[in-house]
């Protein structure tokens, strides 16, 4: 895995408004924001100590644009930042990238692709067991596969189609979030925990069924405004899913399971949220094993739109002060047999995983076990500390 300017950012980078997060490097080292602006990177942690702050902002474009106009300095070679961000040739002496996000809840959408859905039903018939995948998915994909793919979630259709499916024994809970009026938002991670691009992303080391999930991640402020995007594997353990859904925490909340970046682009003029609900992403998978794996997960293809998931995630009944990131499900279910006919697709450490989009770049990770690759031990203590230490602190 390496990381250069062509495979990070977006092919439009020099008009795109790009916020992110470096380590920087001193006596006093600790994370700053930056902004990625007309080619310059810049810190803007003397003005905006954290992101979160910068995005509460009721205009983070100009509130940047002022930033610069009073001064922000830049992070010198840019291209330097870059490389040094892959973590298995890291200098810790020199900036790199983090998660572009901070104190920002990070909450997920689940089951809001058709594609997806059924096989979160396969996970749940089949008990987390991917040897009976193959059958169970024969079973019911005949069923509800052409049927569904046209529901609308909540309407009188998805009720007609419900009845019809508890008569027929297959019923699964995962439908009910799927077609039914509400949809599943969970919690992904703490923050801070989440990795950046370059990282290593982590997996159980007892999971023997899951997969890479690239979604569409929403900058949502704390108004519940979508301010930007940015990229994220929302890392899944289908087997652990699969048992329970009172599994979830354990499937998708482990060390390293969470990855974002490389920025959040903020919307504009050229990136915006007409563009956003366009945005396809691409995904490959690369084995040490010669395995290769590359999908898509097209947007235009959910069933809710990004607007009505921000309303069920941040309303009257939910606030966030700090905003949030949303993650938005995925088309990409991947079922081709890797090792053994009939058991599908499962990680195997030392894959290279790489989410690409146009608009917003790309986030590449290297799978490890979770407990394996590096714990997180910098929490909001250890932030607060540093910023006060810093003078960032107002």
């Amino acid at each position: 895995m390496q990381l250069t300017k062509k495979n990070t950012l977006p092919k439009d980078w020099r008009r795109a408004y790009l916020v992110g997060r470096v380590w920087a490097p001193g006596k006093l080292a600790g994370p700053s924001p930056v902004a990625l602006v007309g080619g310059e990177l810049y810190d803007l942690s003397a003005f905006f100590p954290t992101t979160s702050e910068l995005l509460n902002t009721d205009n983070p474009k100009k509130s940047i644009e002022r930033a610069i106009s009073l001064g922000a300095p830049t992070v010198s070679d840019l291209v330097g930042v870059i490389e040094n961000t892959t973590y298995s040739n890291r200098d810790p002496r020199a900036y790199y990238f983090l998660s572009p996000c901070d104190l920002q809840a990070i909450r997920a959408c689940g089951v809001t692709f058709v594609s997806s859905m059924v096989e979160r039903v396969i996970e749940e018939f089949a008990k987390g067991d991917s040897d009976k995948a193959l059958e169970i998915r024969k079973k019911i994909g005949s069923v509800i596969g052409s049927q569904i793919s046209e529901v609308r979630p909540g309407s009188a259709d998805a009720e007609r189609l419900r009845k019809v499916l508890i008569e027929q024994g297959l019923w699964s809970q995962y439908l009910e979030v799927g077609i039914g009026k509400d949809a599943e938002v969970f919690n992904k991670a703490q923050p801070l925990s989440s990795v950046g691009t370059g990282a290593q992303i982590g997996i159980r080391a007892d999971s023997k069924w899951n997969n890479p999930e690239p979604e569409l991640v929403l900058s949502v402020n704390r108004a519940g405004r979508i301010v930007g995007a940015t990229l994220g594997n929302d890392v899944n353990l289908r087997d652990f899913e699969g048992r329970s859904a009172l599994l979830l925490g354990k499937a998708k909340d482990n060390n390293a399971s969470c990855s974002l970046g490389p920025f959040v682009r903020l919307l504009d003029d050229h990136f915006s949220f007409e563009e956003l609900q366009k945005t396809l992403l691409r995904i490959s998978v690369s084995g040490r094993d010669g395995y290769v794996l590359n999908g898509v997960s097209d947007l235009k293809a959910i069933s809710r739109s990004p607007a009505e998931l921000v309303k069920q995630a941040i309303n009257r009944a939910k606030q966030y002060p700090d905003g949030l990131v949303l993650f938005l499900g995925t088309q990409f279910a991947p079922v081709a047999d890797r090792s053994l006919v009939g058991q599908g697709f499962t990680h195997k450490i030392g894959d290279i995983v790489s989410i690409r989009s146009d608009f917003l770049g790309g986030l590449i990770n290297e799978v490890a076990h979770s407990d394996v690759a590096p714990p997180w031990t910098y929490g909001l203590s250890d932030l607060m500390r540093n910023l006060a230490a810093r003078g960032l602190l107002i």
